[in-house]
């Protein structure tokens, strides 16, 4: 068992992380870490001493004045330092630094300084020491007008704003799913490299991604169709688009009816790609699912009796309820990193239709029990 410390563990990267690692309780303990340790000393030199691995994530990336940013960055690495001597500890250290390394800024200089600092104490102290050199990242979660120009786009795109390039570069990116898998190897296998590049998955001009995400707002968003993904990063840019939507309006979705004389017809699923089609009848007071999913896309739609829908994000305690009725047929699609479960509220049988983008595959199910 390894137990593994995340500075800035409630950050982008840091989140994603940790609940990664939290499906690998098997080999990995987490132990537990809060910004504020850096200003309690008492508690953070516990967190060091505590640690076999130590994931340094912290850092700041945005501020008005750039000197404010490299001077905290170096503080904290330093800080880091200080307590790994303190303690006399020799964990694995891992560094998140960035591609900006090479760039004409202070935050660059200060990725590339931390991880040489921290290099330098695992070469004095014969520890392991992996140095993450991290092009762009994206994905569920982050930050709006500061993670990434993906995040903005998607915030814009979802609250009817409208998105601007100023300017088109080409882009090397990671999708944050990727990343946080490659941080777990480096972990497991104690990869000891002081400077380790860590490849993009896909390489896009900003006007691109820009072009895929409004398609997005058009087909899904607009009007609930699941557009064309043919690639791993077509489903990750849409699954991080789906998490800008604001959940509070958006769900229920509401199916159009055409009713004759002969009765009522409803499409259920218009989709651009596969996947596979279900229903499932569920007696009274009888809970499914309570389950969530990390890559998989998922719509519950009731066609007969009365359910309730639950879902909660993976970290949070904010649980997002909604009532559907056969009466008005409507559904509710499964966001990632969202625990969720379906309740038969009725006195009757309910009757659900279940739609999923790949087959079951149990030995990759890519299916974790956590209750609602």
């Amino acid at each position: 068992m390894i137990k593994v410390g995340i500075t800035g563990q409630a950050g982008f990267i840091g989140t994603h992380l940790f609940n990664y690692l939290n499906t690998k309780k098997e080999e990995i303990q987490i132990v537990p870490f809060e910004d504020s340790y850096f200003a309690d000393n008492d508690k953070f030199l516990q967190f060091v001493q505590s640690c076999d691995a130590i994931v340094h994530l912290a850092a700041m990336n945005r501020h008005g004045d750039p000197n404010v940013i490299y001077q905290t960055n170096i503080k904290l690495v330093t800080q880091l330092i200080e307590a790994l001597e303190t303690t006399k500890n020799k964990p694995h250290i891992l560094f998140s630094s960035s591609s900006q390394e090479e760039r004409d800024n202070l935050y660059g200089k200060s990725k590339k300084e931390g991880r040489n600092l921290l290099a330098q104490w695992a070469v004095n102290n014969q520890s392991v020491f992996t140095g993450l050199v991290i092009p762009n990242v994206f994905g569920p979660f982050g930050n709006p007008y500061y993670n990434s120009v993906i995040a903005t786009f998607c915030h814009q795109l979802t609250h009817n704003e409208q998105p601007k390039i100023e300017v088109d570069g080409l882009m090397k990116l990671i999708y944050v799913g990727e990343l946080v898998t490659a941080i777990y190897k480096a972990i497991v296998e104690k990869m000891n490299l002081h400077e380790f590049q860590v490849p993009h998955t896909s390489e896009f001009k900003v006007t691109e991604i820009l072009k895929r995400l409004t398609h997005f707002k058009t087909s899904y968003f607009e009007q609930g169709i699941i557009p064309r993904l043919e690639s791993n990063f077509d489903i990750h840019l849409f699954n991080t688009f789906r998490c800008y939507i604001d959940l509070n309006t958006f769900f229920p979705f509401f199916y159009k009816q055409n009713t004759d004389d002969r009765g009522v017809f409803v499409e259920i699923m218009k989709t651009e790609i596969g996947g596979q089609f279900s229903f499932s009848t569920t007696k009274p007071a009888i809970t499914r699912g309570n389950h969530y999913h990390t890559r998989k896309i998922e719509r519950f739609s009731v066609i007969k009796g009365e359910a309730v829908i639950c879902l909660r994000r993976i970290g949070s305690n904010v649980v997002f309820e909604y009532h559907l009725s056969g009466e008005k047929p409507s559904f509710v699609d499964m966001p990632v990193w969202y625990t969720h479960n379906i309740r038969n509220v009725g006195d009757t049988e309910l009757y659900t239709t279940f739609w999923i983008n790949e087959f079951f595959n149990p030995e990759d199910a890519d299916t974790f029990f956590e209750l609602v």
